[in-house]
């Protein structure tokens, strides 16, 4: 019954929001132009207003979801903490009416102070929560948190080469492994096929043994090329060097270019003792890949 109860005061927070609220959107430099500081100001103070009461309703429907069973992310914690995130959106609209001017998804106030936070909130309030999203995404998928909502809509996107599964490969495998973690498994094998813009793809190569993350993805490849199976390693350009030995630069589902290496022929020799007391070698051809190339940023 409490329940049921909660659900209608949400259902009707909801509505009423819908009905009162005024749609906010992403605001050029030409929008400002057009409509004057004050005018802009004014509009960014209501994205903010909306901002808030989309926190409130949204820990009126985490509360309700958590009482289910249903594990939820934390969409806010106190008033004071909103109250700081109003305070700033408030400094910003300061700033503009006082001469501020909008560059690339950035507020720069009075030429060379600027809000450098502002990007995070380009695209409008769909654009933030959009990101937020995928940051969570990106914790279920290596393992620091667990949402089955972001999981199931990752493994859905995965299974069309959504651009969704893509950002968050693409943020996993271009992210530091201190901080964002490495995704491994079949997951990461059905990922990497999308990534790589093969998903679909009746004779699309199958991957194993993937491991994405920290600028570099390892794998074994079985494909018509690699009908045994074949290890690889992929290196993002703009954090490695290019390899030894032979490679090719190829362009993933973002756009990203990466150096991918196969394993080649290597002479394994492993030591004996023969009759006579004297060390010989056992040789053997195997596959292997080269060392891995040198991080730029430990040059």
């Amino acid at each position: 019954m409490k329940n049921k109860r909660l659900l209608t005061t949400i259902l009707l927070s909801v509505s009423l929001l819908l009905t009162q609220s005024v749609t906010a959107f992403a605001i050029t430099e030409a929008d400002v132009e057009a409509v004057g500081k004050e005018t802009a100001a004014g509009n960014i103070l209501i994205w903010f207003l909306c901002a808030v009461a989309f926190l409130k309703i949204s820990q009126k429907i985490d509360s309700f979801m958590s009482s289910l069973g249903i594990n939820v992310g934390h969409t806010g914690g106190s008033m004071l903490a909103e109250l700081m995130v109003a305070a700033k959106g408030l400094s910003s609209v300061k700033n503009v009416s006082k001469g501020g001017n909008f560059h690339g998804g950035s507020i720069h106030a009075g030429g060379s102070n600027s809000f450098s936070n502002a990007s995070h909130f380009s695209g409008g309030l769909a654009g933030a929560v959009g990101r937020q999203f995928t940051q969570s995404a990106v914790q279920t998928v290596t393992g620091q948190k667990s949402n089955p909502i972001s999981s199931k809509v990752f493994e859905s996107s995965v299974q069309k080469g959504g651009d969704f599964a893509n950002n968050v490969t693409s943020a996993v495998a271009q992210g530091s492994i201190n901080n964002t973690g490495t995704m491994q498994g079949s997951q990461a094998a059905s990922a990497l096929t999308s990534y790589m813009g093969q998903a679909g793809v009746a004779d699309a190569p199958v991957f194993s043994s993937v491991e994405i993350g920290g600028g570099r993805i390892m794998g074994t490849e079985t494909s018509a090329q690699y009908p045994n199976g074949t290890a690889f390693g992929m290196y993002h350009t703009e954090q490695y060097m290019p390899p030894d030995g032979n490679y090719e630069t190829i362009q993933t589902a973002d756009q990203s270019t990466w150096y991918r290496q196969y394993a080649a022929d290597t002479v394994e020799r492993t030591p004996y003792m023969t009759g006579e007391g004297k060390i010989a070698y056992h040789e053997n051809i195997v596959q292997k890949l080269p060392n891995p190339p040198k991080r730029k940023d430990r040059i």
